[in-house]
């Protein structure tokens, strides 16, 4: 496992900690199918508002169908794509927007987000490497693969195996391996009121 835990102030639990976005990914090790459908396992147990389950995953495994994985890579942004060359599963995360009734469903993408949240920990939990990324390209994404238009593509994770950080062009590598950081608690939680200007 790549460890790599957050530097955090008080103690969290350490799937938590230890879970981070790797761009680093071993090359020509297929991800086992039992575990791609571990990760869904995991998203589908998430909490959603009124237990409507908004989150829908349309997954491309490169060993089992490299076509259909390579029209999904396609709809990367060229950045993303430059760091994926080595990705063996690409996961697009998107939300169902409308409920059974046909009506706005306002909930929809922080459902679909707690969904994807639960996949990355698993795939920590099962020593893989995975990465969210926003950057790709949603309407070709919609279109290349027919998403109906109530389902709202919001996000791609790939997933692999890890891999060694020295593969990587060199700016990577070095964000591969440096600090973990995050906003200080006091500019994320407000504690009985709004307590920030602007």
């Amino acid at each position: 496992m790549s460890h790599r835990p957050a530097p955090t102030d008080i103690d969290i639990h350490p799937l938590i900690a230890g879970r981070w976005s790797s761009r680093a990914y071993a090359a020509d090790k297929p991800v086992a199918h039992e575990d791609v459908v571990a990760l869904l396992e995991a998203a589908r147990w998430a909490p959603s508002a009124y237990n409507v389950q908004p989150w829908r995953f349309v997954v491309f495994e490169k060993s089992a169908d490299s076509a259909a994985f390579e029209r999904a890579f396609a709809t990367l942004v060229p950045f993303n794509q430059s760091w994926n060359a080595n990705a063996q599963v690409l996961f697009a995360v998107l939300a169902d927007t409308l409920t059974a009734k046909g009506t706005a469903n306002p909930t929809a993408a922080y459902d679909a987000g707690a969904a994807a949240m639960a996949l990355l920990l698993q795939a920590h939990a099962k020593d893989l490497a995975a990465h969210s990324m926003s950057g790709f390209d949603a309407n070709a994404f919609r279109e290349a693969f027919a998403i109906p238009e109530r389902f709202t593509p919001i996000a791609m994770i790939s997933v692999a195996h890890h891999g060694d950080a020295k593969g990587l062009p060199e700016a990577l590598a070095e964000r591969e391996q440096a600090p973990r950081a995050r906003l200080p608690m006091g500019d994320l939680a407000h504690f009985g009121a709004w307590t920030q200007a602007g």
